[in-house]
């Protein structure tokens, strides 16, 4: 498992995988090996024209489709337009943004990386016949899930503190969605991935002085986002997988190297305040999961 690579992705012939964020960085590397797999991909973005640019480069196997996990209204028009598939990758995501808001009143950070897929995770899980796949961040351990608070409103912002709040969330949900799945008795699988340090956009957009200093690190200690994507690649598509695993790279702490399993903060795995965190997201998103009967 320590050297698994692009080259050791199963034939994706015939299936249908979805890939949040695909315009850039990790999505677009994502979408393009999947699709060198064989694997017929959607682009779920919100820049379309961004988007268009890397589809026409990848070439056969990828189709566009607008996605901004900043709007609900947009994830619900999205998932509608889903007849079906068997990968849904949440891939999308912000980092140490200034403190906005989205469409629906959400911090800005906790409402794309996790409400935005968390409803459309909800609104797509009967199409889903696969795996679903979360994207989190080592960045998770700094997180503490604030759940009288979790869009900012009362709290001064912090933003990379915002930041691992998110990521904590999006792990915390990828566990809980397992639990939920076996409870229930399905054979989809719920997965988390975490890219360690790669050079992508995500760096770029603190709008602050800090931008100089990430872009630094991107030139000296990060890894290539080919690397990066390895870990949810393979979470994707390998056939080892556990349910409920976390995969990242295995290497200098987990910042950079092959795909292996990644291990997680105590609270990641804090089932009390993960169900809570999701009755929290049920109701802020307006999304409640139907999960099959045994």
């Amino acid at each position: 498992m320590s050297g698994w690579g692009i080259a050791d992705i199963p034939d994706q012939t015939g299936r249908t995988i979805i890939v949040t964020g695909a315009n850039s960085g990790l999505g677009a590397v994502t979408a393009r090996a999947l699709a060198e797999a064989g694997a017929q991909v959607i682009m779920a973005c919100r820049n379309e024209v961004k988007a268009r640019s890397v589809a026409d480069s990848i070439g056969k196997n990828v189709q566009v489709r607008r996605l901004d996990l900043a709007d609900l209204a947009s994830v619900r028009e999205f998932a509608d337009s889903v007849e079906t598939a068997d990968v849904l990758i949440n891939n999308a995501g912000l980092m140490a943004v200034p403190l906005k808001r989205t469409a629906d009143g959400f911090e800005m950070q906790i409402g794309t990386n996790h409400l935005g897929h968390f409803a459309l995770t909800g609104l797509l899980l009967d199409k889903v016949s696969d795996r679903i796949v979360t994207l989190s961040s080592g960045m998770h351990a700094m997180g503490k899930i604030d759940l009288a608070d979790l869009n900012w409103e009362h709290r001064r912002y912090q933003r990379w503190l915002a930041y691992g709040q998110s990521k904590l969330a999006n792990l915390m949900f990828a566990y809980e969605l397992q639990r939920r799945l076996t409870a229930a008795g399905s054979s989809k699988l719920s997965l988390a991935a975490h890219p360690g340090y790669a050079a992508t956009e995500l760096q770029g957009k603190t709008e602050s002085f800090q931008d100089y200093f990430l872009a630094v690190g991107n030139r000296v200690l990060a890894q290539s986002a080919e690397m990066g994507a390895l870990p949810s690649l393979f979470a994707a598509t390998a056939a080892e997988v556990r349910p409920g695993g976390f995969y990242g790279p295995t290497g200098l702490r987990g910042l950079r190297g092959n795909p292996g399993p990644s291990g997680s903060t105590a609270a990641s795995r804090d089932e009390v305040t993960a169900r809570r965190l999701w009755e929290l997201s049920e109701q802020l998103t307006k999304v409640s999961y139907a999960f099959p009967r045994r």
